[in-house]
């Protein structure tokens, strides 16, 4: 098999899929180093495909997706269901950032679509010295979600309201968080 066949394969195969492919997943299939799957990603991006990365893998969003910023507390116990609350829903959870009034936004990419990513996630805080984010701040964090539809973002939003985890924006946190152009 060529390079060009198989990176054909490759865009097939992420178009087709509806979860992350592991480049290890790839190398084992086409018989090659994962770093050979890297460079090929790398050369379907410069042709245009829109191959995004995550913890899991590499995937290609299927539908234009839309988003909506949620401020959220709750306990650290609480952090699993929070977070299937989202993907129960149909959403995907993107980020995790916190508004911080001496640092501003401090943000770290989650990709979490399923309960299964959310164990994956859970699974990775136990035994560690790392905490979550939204200690820094007692508790309140924003979270970017995306789903297929407003009325999927909509039903996230009255499920968090019902389970209390929706917070009040304060008069110091800016509307928009990624315009720094009033500072």
């Amino acid at each position: 098999m060529t390079g060009e066949e198989r990176r054909r394969e490759i865009l097939s195969r992420l178009k087709s899929e509806q979860k992350a492919v592991p480049a290890h997943v790839f190398a084992s299939e086409f018989h090659v180093s994962r770093q050979v799957i890297v460079q090929d990603v790398a050369m379907l991006r410069m042709g245009g495909a829109e191959i995004l990365a995550g913890k899991y893998g590499y995937f290609i969003h299927h539908a234009e997706p839309v988003e909506r910023v949620f401020k959220v507390i709750h306990s650290d116990e609480e952090t699993e269901e929070e977070l299937c609350l989202y993907v129960d829903y149909g959403g995907r959870v993107e980020d995790v950032f916190v508004y911080h009034k001496v640092y501003g936004v401090l943000r770290a990419g989650m990709n979490i679509r399923s309960r299964h990513d959310v164990h994956e996630y859970m699974k990775s805080l136990q035994g560690g010295k790392s905490s979550l984010l939204k200690n820094i701040t007692a508790g309140y964090h924003y979270h970017t979600v995306s789903a297929d539809s407003r009325e999927t973002l909509d039903r996230i939003q009255k499920a968090l309201e019902e389970r209390g985890f929706l917070a009040p924006l304060q008069d110091y946190e800016p509307v928009n968080f990624w315009d720094r152009s009033d500072e």
